[in-house]
C-alpha cells in the first residue's frame, strides 16, 4: 500500500485530469494575457514530476524536451496539449513505481541534487500543492473560454477512494 501522501498526490493528479476534462486540443494552446496555456501547464507538471522523482531520484529523464520547453524560468511557450498530455502520462507512469516505495522513513531523506535543502516529504507536498495551484489556473482558463461542464469543486473520489488514513505504525 502506498504512503498516504502518495495517495493524496494520486488523488490530486486525478483532480488535475478532471479539471482538464474534455478541453479541445486547440483550446489547450490558447494563452490568455499573462496566463499560461493549458498545454504548458500540463507539460510543466510533467516536468516537475520528472525532475523530482525520475531525474533527481533515479537518474533518468524519459522526456528530456520538457527541460527546455516547460521548465520553471524558461521563456513562455504554448506546446500542443495532446503532446503534453502524452508527456505527462509518460512521466507520471514512470514515477509511480518509485513513489510506491516511499515510506515514512524515506520522507525525511534529502531530495537529491536539489538547489535548496528539501526532503522527499517536502518535495511530495510541494508537487501536490503545485498541482492544486495549476488546477485552479486551468479552470480559470476554461471559464474564460466558456467551456461547459467544468468541475466546480473537489470531486467525490476524495471521500470514496482517497479518504484520510493514518500511516500504519
Amino acid at each position: 500500500m502506498a504512503h498516504p501522501l502518495v495517495d493524496q498526490l494520486r488523488f490530486t493528479r486525478s483532480e488535475f485530469q478532471r479539471g482538464i476534462g474534455d478541453t479541445p486540443i486547440a483550446d489547450g494552446n490558447i494563452q490568455l494575457g499573462p496566463m499560461n496555456s493549458i498545454g504548458w501547464i500540463v507539460g510543466h507538471m510533467a516536468w516537475h514530476e520528472q525532475l523530482y522523482w525520475l531525474t533527481r531520484m533515479q537518474g533518468v529523464t524519459p522526456v528530456p524536451a520538457l527541460d527546455d520547453l516547460v521548465a520553471t524560468g524558461k521563456p513562455a511557450t504554448t506546446p500542443p496539449l495532446d503532446e503534453m498530455l502524452e508527456a505527462w502520462r509518460t512521466t507520471t507512469s514512470a514515477a509511480d513505481a518509485w513513489l510506491d516505495r516511499v515510506s515514512q522513513a524515506s520522507l525525511a531523506e534529502p531530495l537529491r541534487s536539489s538547489p535548496v535543502p528539501r526532503t522527499i516529504g517536502s518535495a511530495l507536498l510541494r508537487v501536490t500543492y503545485h498541482y492544486w495551484f495549476h488546477t485552479g489556473e486551468i479552470l480559470a482558463i476554461r471559464q474564460q473560454l466558456d467551456h461547459p461542464d467544468r468541475p466546480e469543486f473537489v470531486g467525490p473520489a476524495l471521500d470514496s477512494e482517497h479518504p484520510y488514513r493514518p500511516e500504519a505504525e
